[in-house]
């Protein structure tokens, strides 16, 4: 089974050593994906438009792996500050509310205090 690795272009995936997404099968594995915009390398002070940007960067890396968000079985969120959850729930709602993953969100600390929402997905192709 040949593995195909995924790449955002981020500096940061040479320096530590991973990869965007790693397809194994009709596996499709999402590292950890925030709300930056990678065309402009910005991020929003705003958690809900933070969500909103991980769900397009996920949207395009599930593209690029052959696969969609209808594919998503396992998502986890990871926020510094569990409150804020709910704040996302539309926007969640709005991206997986059809889907119904099985899904994790627990509070961490992100690689950058500007991080406000980090989610990790898993996908099945069909």
């Amino acid at each position: 089974m040949k593995r195909k690795l995924i790449s955002s272009g981020s500096t940061f995936e040479e320096k530590i050593g991973y990869s965007r997404a790693v397809v194994q099968g009709n596996w499709v594995f999402v590292s950890g994906t925030t709300g930056y915009n990678y065309e402009t390398m910005t991020i929003s002070d705003d958690i809900i438009k933070q969500t909103e940007q991980c769900f397009l960067n996920i949207k395009n890396t599930l593209e690029q792996a052959g696969a969609g968000l209808s594919d998503i079985v396992r998502i986890t969120y990871i926020l510094p500050n569990a409150n804020e959850f709910e704040l996302c729930w539309p926007v969640l709602k709005k991206y997986l509310g059809s889907i119904k993953p099985a899904a994790t969100m627990f509070s961490a600390g992100l690689a950058d205090d500007k991080m406000k929402i980090e989610i990790q997905v898993t996908a099945l192709k069909p």
